[in-house]
């Protein structure tokens, strides 16, 4: 089990892609932090996650 935002799914082995997408952020509008490491979002496919990984999803907003 992966924790996302303080929420478990059982994501261990998928991409960090692939958990994006299933989740319905847009990889092009979050940051990702893996167990307190910020993600580059060039290894967002490559990034396999792993049971009891703890990851932050923020999600940017546009606005004024």
């Amino acid at each position: 089990m992966v924790k996302i935002n303080g929420e478990m799914y059982d994501f261990a082995g998928k991409s960090i892609t692939d958990a994006l997408a299933e989740l319905n952020y847009n990889p092009l509008r979050v940051a990702v932090e893996v167990n307190f490491s910020i993600v580059p979002k060039a290894e967002f496919n490559e990034y396999l996650l792993k049971d009891d990984d703890s990851v932050e999803v923020v999600q940017f907003v546009g606005g004024g």
